[in-house]
């Protein structure tokens, strides 16, 4: 399964990678590329929690084969108005929403599976592991990325994403793991409302659900807008991009061998805000700093932080979750930490649009930095979990 997303994510981040620099191209708008990331993002905000009730209530291998398959469908059909000579960014923005509408079912359903794989005390790591396989495919894919726009076009990205999406359905049909729901006569609501009261009664659920928002919301834009650096700020072009995505998943990827290698110590609270801060100090340095090779190294501890931060979280929120609350629990954390990203990237382009990408990123950091310092020593439900 680690092989089979692996190789799906360096076909997506290819896919990502030229769909974010053709929206930046052919709109020329900081604003639309905040568009193309909020419309990918937000089916996930909105539909969440009823996935996460079908993800409890049917195999969750099916589901996912199923949400792959449209994603496999849209990368195609992407390809060819490419190919045609025919797509507007009204194409790629309507792609994006499908593709997140389809990924707001198969999320849930991945993550409640990945438990099923693995013993409890192993969970951590497990998560962790799953972000390596995730920003190793964000180390490779845009390089391939920009490789094959530069020589083959645009075409040939989204195409070869459609292809790896076979990787992930042949696994899913290998594994035999499998969920077996409870039979219920419960309706949906009844279902969603008995998931909201399972969190609401968990000491220190809340707030933890709470911090994945605000991480997702001030954090992400230093990627989605990792176009406007390159252009605007560095004077580059498609080669800078891929340099600074490049950069970025080389220091996700060490932040996510780092927990992996934490093991199974206590604290992961503590240490989950401990990266919150240090996001918040390299995000504002990256941002203030003119030089490219000093930014380089911020942004690799930027990366580094980050997905330490998302993997610590992540791992509190399925170590508390029971099996049969998985699916739920996990489609409510999807809401606060997804729903964080295309409302965040909405809104932060308008002020990078408004004051440049630099001033706006470092305001951002100053706020993560204060949010991870106020939850470390005053208010210390997540630093005590």
């Amino acid at each position: 399964m680690w092989a089979g997303a692996c190789t799906s994510s360096i076909g997506t981040w290819m896919q990502k990678l030229a769909q974010s620099w053709l929206v930046f191209q052919l709109s020329g708008s900081a604003f639309m590329l905040g568009l193309d990331s909020f419309l990918g993002e937000i089916p996930i905000f909105i539909l969440a929690l009823y996935a996460g009730v079908i993800a409890d209530r049917v195999d969750r291998r099916r589901l996912l084969v199923g949400s792959q398959l449209v994603q496999m469908m849209c990368a195609f059909t992407l390809a060819t108005l490419f190919a045609l000579g025919r797509v507007e960014v009204w194409h790629i923005l309507s792609l994006s929403f499908l593709v997140g509408t389809a990924q707001a079912f198969g999320a849930p359903a991945y993550q409640s599976l990945l438990p099923s794989l693995v013993p409890r005390e192993h969970l951590p790591n497990a998560i962790a592991m799953n972000s390596i396989q995730f920003n190793v495919a964000r180390l490779v894919g845009p390089a391939l990325g920009g490789l094959t726009l530069s020589t083959l076009g645009a075409a040939w990205c989204f195409g070869l994403n459609g292809l790896s999406y076979g990787a992930v359905i042949a696994t899913l049909i290998m594994i035999s793991a499998r969920h077996l729901p409870v039979p219920t006569k419960e309706t949906m609501v009844e279902s969603a409302k008995q998931g909201l009261r399972f969190i609401r009664l968990q000491p220190g659920l809340v707030p933890l659900i709470a911090v994945s928002f605000c991480c997702t919301f001030l954090g992400i834009p230093i990627v989605v807008f990792l176009p406007v650096f390159a252009k605007d700020v560095f004077g580059g072009a498609e080669g800078t991009y891929t340099l600074l995505l490049t950069v970025e998943a080389a220091g996700a990827i060490t932040g996510a061998l780092l927990v992996a290698a934490r093991g199974k110590r206590a604290h992961i609270g503590r240490d989950a805000l401990m990266s919150l801060i240090g996001l918040g100090v390299f995000m504002a340095a990256f941002a203030l700093t003119p030089r490219i090779e000093l930014a380089l190294v911020f942004l690799f501890f930027a990366g580094l932080t980050l997905i330490a931060c998302f993997s610590l979280l992540s791992s509190l929120v399925q170590l508390i979750a029971t099996d049969e609350m998985r699916g739920r629990v996990m489609s409510i954390y999807n809401i606060a930490f997804r729903g964080g990203m295309p409302i965040g990237s909405l809104v932060i382009g308008q002020f990078v649009a408004q004051y440049s990408a630099p001033p706006v990123v470092a305001v951002n950091g100053a706020m993560l930095l204060a949010l991870g310092l106020y939850l470390l020593l005053v208010r210390r439900e997540v630093a005590e979990l």
